[in-house]
């Protein structure tokens, strides 16, 4: 297993993210100012999304695994 931290080309895993938040627009929020940490185990398993929101509180705006997974 390996987790990245995805820097660039967020929206790639829009289909993912969608499974946990409904509406894109929500997603689009939090996205550009979160860090993307996407899971791989020979592929693309899960994504979460984890935004700084100041005074050592970060908080999970998102996370989803494939449902197959």
């Amino acid at each position: 297993m390996k987790v990245k931290i995805i820097e660039a080309n967020k929206k790639n895993y829009l289909d993912l993210l969608l499974l946990a938040d409904e509406q894109e627009s929500m997603i689009d929020k939090y996205l550009d100012r979160g860090t993307l940490f996407a899971l791989y185990d020979s592929d693309l398993k899960s994504v979460c999304v984890v935004t700084d929101e100041g005074g050592d509180v970060f908080e999970i705006q998102n996370i989803a695994t494939y449902e197959k997974y």
